[in-house]
């Protein structure tokens, strides 16, 4: 009976440590963007370019990057109320975009390249 007590324990804590190990497992940075969310980065770029706030946008940016899951976890959270002025489908969009780890530091590249460029 201990035996099997034993086994049984084991099997269960290991199933219970995967499943924890899954629940907390971080997307590798550098993964690619889909050519939706590239042109959604580059839109939002030209606009903060075109307002004249790049150099706000960039400390912004980089001051609040290790927050931005949280940040696409409230945007989860806030969708119904959200998608009374936003489309729900550009919501949940850039909810995605901020659950990847390295998505604000790409967009302050590519406000550091419109400033540049001067487009």
């Amino acid at each position: 009976m201990a035996a099997f007590s034993k086994g049984f324990l084991a099997k269960r804590l290991s199933g219970l440590t995967a499943r924890v190990r899954h629940a907390f497992a971080l997307e590798p940075e550098g993964q690619p963007l889909s050519t939706e969310e590239l042109a959604l980065l580059e839109r939002v770029a030209e606009t903060v370019v075109e307002r004249g706030m790049a150099m706000p946008a960039i400390l912004f940016l980089e001051s609040v990057g290790p927050m931005n899951f949280l940040g696409g976890q409230a945007l989860h959270f806030l969708t119904p109320i959200l998608e009374v002025v936003f489309p729900r489908r550009d919501v949940e969009r850039v909810a995605r975009l901020l659950e990847q780890r390295d998505t604000l530091s790409r967009l302050a590249v590519l406000i550091e390249r419109r400033t540049a460029t001067g487009s």
